[in-house]
């Protein structure tokens, strides 16, 4: 993830990850640079952090209890590869799929540029995100208004079965991303297979450069404003902080993070500080050394403050969740939270690909692992009744009507 304009958002030992930049993986597509393909981070789509960005939790030495890749044998491997003639990002992605890093993946150079682009809100794609809603199944987790997706007729909740006539279902997300997006060219087309219940059917979308605006703001009534965060792309953080510091004094907040598939650490991090003075909003590790992240001090912390999350709520959006939840600054209302928790380091390889590798997995203030467990709410809440229960919680609080 890149690191917004400013200070840096966590504190980081001298020498440690120097040229490097640390990657909290989208849970999902990033719809943002989701469907553009997609974004992690479901399994669904990732996204890139500079060095002074980093992602945060403990590493458990892979998010599945094992050591966490071998960059410098992976960057032998794809060496070796190309001397013998053949593809250096093939053998990176058979080393990495075989070393048991779920969340890691491969880019070659265009991809990677459209994935760092995406994180500046645009990208070129079709509108969807998507996610791995089980073992063999990819579903679209949201669709950009007035995309290529939407007017194609494609809902959240209907499944993806093939890309281009590639069936999906071995597929990793990033792959599907990386199909969805193809060549990055606005106005190529790309065919999708879909199914909705027992209907099927494939779909041609041309693709087409898309802005995405992360963050809405709307009031409900007088005592009440919603503010909800789609993804963490550049300045999202600093609008979420601007659109606290407008609120009316006595209204509280519904701070919407469903289906917000992740981002830039640092924009996790300053939206954290528009609700906290100061103090801990996550800890990660890499490669065994400790680090954290810390709010900056000013932020709101007598507004009501109510956050609504769902299995779409991923990666720094979980950061953020658990921040405000462990910190007792915020009611979550809604469902168990994703699970994306892992910390990822972006290693260049000899042909100019890039590997995404998880170095280790960040945990919320009070100590609780993300990756592979995600955040429960304080108040269990599903569909359309989430929100009603959301604000009459706020309501409780003192915000709200």
């Amino acid at each position: 993830m890149r690191a917004g304009a400013g200070p840096e958002f966590c504190r980081r030992p001298r020498g440690v990850l120097r040229g490097a930049a640390l990657t909290l993986v989208f849970a999902g597509v990033l719809g943002t640079a989701a469907a553009t393909g997609a974004l992690p981070r479901g399994e669904q789509a990732r996204e890139p952090v500079p060095a002074s960005a980093a992602t945060g939790g403990i590493a458990d030495r892979g998010a599945a209890g094992r050591d966490t890749v071998d960059r410098a044998a992976l960057a032998r491997a794809a060496a070796e590869a190309m001397a013998d003639g053949k593809s250096g990002k093939k053998a990176a992605e058979e080393f990495v799929s075989r070393s048991g890093d779920r969340w890691g993946a491969v880019y070659d150079k265009q991809e990677y540029a459209e994935f760092e682009q995406a994180l500046d809100g645009s990208y070129t794609g079709v509108g969807l995100s998507a996610r791995r809603a089980s073992r063999d199944r990819v579903e679209i987790s949201r669709v950009t208004p007035g995309g290529p997706a939407e007017r194609a007729g494609l809902r959240p909740g209907d499944r993806i079965t093939a890309v281009d006539g590639r069936p999906v279902g071995a597929l990793s997300v990033s792959e599907i991303v990386s199909l969805l997006r193809g060549d990055g060219v606005p106005g190529s087309t790309v065919a999708l297979g879909v199914q909705r219940g027992r209907d099927a059917w494939t779909r041609s979308l041309r693709r087409a450069r898309l802005a995405v605006d992360p963050v809405t703001v709307r009031r409900l009534d007088d005592r009440t404003v919603l503010i909800r965060v789609s993804a963490f792309t550049k300045g999202t953080g600093e609008r979420v902080r601007e659109a606290v510091r407008s609120a009316p004094a006595h209204a509280g907040v519904l701070l919407d993070l469903r289906g917000n598939s992740g981002g830039l650490l640092a924009e996790a991090r300053t939206a954290a500080s528009a609700f906290l003075d100061g103090g801990l909003v996550a800890t990660y590790d890499v490669d065994g050394r400790q680090h954290a992240v810390y709010a900056e001090r000013g932020g709101d912390t007598a507004r009501p403050l109510v956050a609504l999350i769902d299995g779409g709520t991923m990666s720094a959006a979980e950061l953020l969740t658990g921040a405000l939840k462990d910190r007792g600054r915020a009611v979550t209302v809604g469902s168990r939270t994703f699970g994306k928790g892992a910390v990822q380091m972006p290693s260049t390889l000899p042909d100019g690909s890039v590997a995404e590798l998880t170095v280790g997995h960040y945990r919320t203030p009070a100590g609780h692992a993300v990756d592979g467990q995600g955040i429960t709410p304080d108040l269990a809440a599903g569909g359309d009744r989430a929100q009603e229960r959301a604000r009459t919680v706020l309501s409780g609080l003192g915000g709200g009507s």
